[in-house]
């Protein structure tokens, strides 16, 4: 089924000269006003008007500079303000909050991709009116993670042809990258996995891709999440965040904007799972925080005394030259993957510890043997984004004289269930 794409809010239109039918469509699509505005009178037009979104309708690359002063003049007021700029295929060069979009995109690709911008600035218009609330109502103090939100992204690259060493590598250079040589590749990994983009290399046959892209099209799971094609085919209207560029370097730098965009909405949606816990979620990971994780543990370790049951914990550890990135990568794979009556935390060696409530050393070697052998095949990890040895494991199980610190220090050697 084909989604219909809406607007909602004001929009502002910034052109020198009208741009045919542009106000009728947006209008057409829901948004109200849309009011279209030379540059000189922009920024007063933004602060009047105040837009869910604003659209740079000049493509000949000429006002960067403008566009550059203008984003940076709403950066920090309020929600996120989504940018659209129209571009032409010989300009690289995106600002790095600008999603860019073809000068010759159709109008409802142009539509598709507002309507998603604009669901990320309400998710983030939510997310603040939370964070607000707890600190009123508990005085804890919720926010995004500092730096870039590339920081947490993964893009799986797909491809078989002579262009996939160069798009991997030039993907790589800038966000974690993951690999596939298929689309059925493609399509086992977005299902196992958060993607915040993915980049189409060559070698891949035109139909079976027309097939991927309505398959993408049809689940909200994946109809926002960025897609980069390389050279020239088919253009998907229905995926509103779908690009095409002749050659790597452009494809990727036209693509950052779009996933740094999808990076925030999974730190915005982690970040409201934390508020909903008052706090005691790690937004970079999903997980407990270390003091949240021990209290937890505590509590747990009284539960089970009382009521006669078992408790297991596994430690989850990485080979040392894994980085930072890929720790925290895999420790979101562990905060979608454990059951509810679980929990679990990021050590500051990059390890997870996770806690199984009501399980024995018997069931709980089971299921550390499945969560590690998703993260051997699903997580990030150096060099061409393919699968590589999983973590070591460590397993404990509840002893009557255990204390939460006893129980922990007795998973910080011996691994014995390597997937």
């Amino acid at each position: 089924m084909r989604a219909v794409m809406f607007l909602q809010g004001p929009i502002v239109i910034v052109a020198e000269k009208p741009v045919d039918g542009m106000i009728q469509a947006f209008t057409d699509a829901g948004a109200y006003p849309v009011v279209e505005t030379r540059w000189t009178e922009a920024p007063s037009a933004i602060d009047e008007i105040k837009p869910s979104a604003v659209v740079i309708a000049d493509s000949d690359g000429g006002a960067l500079g403008l566009v550059h002063a203008l984003t940076q003049r709403f950066a920090n007021a309020g929600p996120y303000l989504p940018v659209v700029m129209r571009v032409c295929d010989k300009h690289v060069a995106p600002l790095r909050d600008v999603l860019p979009i073809s000068a010759e995109a159709p109008i409802g690709q142009m539509i598709a991709r507002l309507s998603s911008a604009i669901r990320l600035r309400s998710l983030h218009a939510t997310v603040i009116g939370r964070a607000k609330a707890l600190a009123e109502e508990r005085d804890i103090v919720a926010d995004l993670p500092a730096g870039d939100p590339l920081d947490d992204a993964t893009v799986l690259v797909v491809g078989r042809g002579p262009a996939y060493p160069a798009l991997s590598t030039a993907v790589g250079e800038r966000v974690g990258v993951m690999g596939a040589l298929s689309l059925d590749g493609a399509a086992s990994c977005l299902s196992a996995r958060d993607i915040d983009g993915l980049v189409i290399g060559d070698g891949l046959p035109a139909r079976s891709l027309e097939a991927f892209f309505q398959v993408l099209a049809d689940d909200a799971r994946f109809r926002d999440m960025p897609v980069a094609a390389l050279g020239h085919g088919i253009e998907p209207e229905t995926l509103g965040n779908f690009i095409r560029a002749p050659e790597p370097t452009m494809l990727v730098e036209r693509m950052l904007p779009l996933v740094r965009a999808r990076a925030l909405e999974g730190q915005l949606k982690r970040l409201l799972a934390s508020i909903e816990h008052k706090g005691l979620l790690d937004v970079r990971t999903g997980l407990l925080f270390t003091d949240a994780f021990n209290r937890d543990l505590d509590r747990a370790i009284d539960d089970a005394a009382e009521r006669g049951v078992a408790l297991s914990i596994a430690r989850f550890s990485f080979e040392d030259e894994m980085d930072r990135r890929a720790t925290f990568d895999a420790a979101r794979l562990i905060s979608k993957l454990t059951r509810n009556i679980d929990f679990a935390c990021r050590q500051d060696d990059g390890s997870i510890v996770a806690a199984f409530t009501q399980t024995d050393l018997k069931a709980a070697h089971v299921v550390a043997r499945r969560l590690a052998s998703v993260l051997k095949h699903t997580m990030l990890r150096a060099g061409d984004g393919g699968p590589g040895n999983g973590p070591s494991v460590t397993l404990a199980t509840l002893k009557d004289s255990d204390t939460a610190g006893s129980l922990i220090a007795r998973v910080t050697s011996r691994p014995v269930a390597a997937a």
